[in-house]
């Protein structure tokens, strides 16, 4: 019994790479679909709330408060969405507002950088 948790335990901490190459092994060397590995896998997760919690894949950098260096802030904020300068300034200063939404971890970790060393206090969702 022991070891079929320890077996289960295994499947559902599979990365999407080992799910791949599981997927693929099941299928050349057991004549096994792929889409019944993909079943297995998509109901580990879904069983923990902290598992959803780090599977996120979409943030939103959310700036709470321009800070000390607001024109700094108001013209990286124009630099990184794209704004005009009256849109950058309004968006600061209706803070707390989402400057992005919808980003990589690693884009939203960088904005994010970027906007305290201007000064600014940011928050990631």
């Amino acid at each position: 019994m022991a070891d079929l948790k320890d077996f289960a335990e295994q499947l559902v901490n599979l990365t999407v790479k080992e799910v791949n190459e599981l997927a693929t092994i099941l299928k050349d060397e057991y004549g096994i679909e792929p889409a019944a590995a993909a079943v297995v896998a998509a109901a580990g997760p879904a069983g923990g709330g902290d598992d959803a919690a780090e599977a996120q894949t979409e943030f939103d950098v959310i700036l709470k408060a321009a800070g000390g260096s607001k024109l700094a802030v108001v013209k990286l904020v124009k630099e990184l969405t794209g704004l005009g300068l009256k849109e950058a300034k309004e968006l600061v200063d209706s803070a707390p507002s989402p400057v992005k939404e919808a980003v990589t971890k690693d884009e939203a970790e960088a904005l994010k950088a970027q906007l305290e060393e201007a000064g600014a206090e940011v928050e990631l969702k």
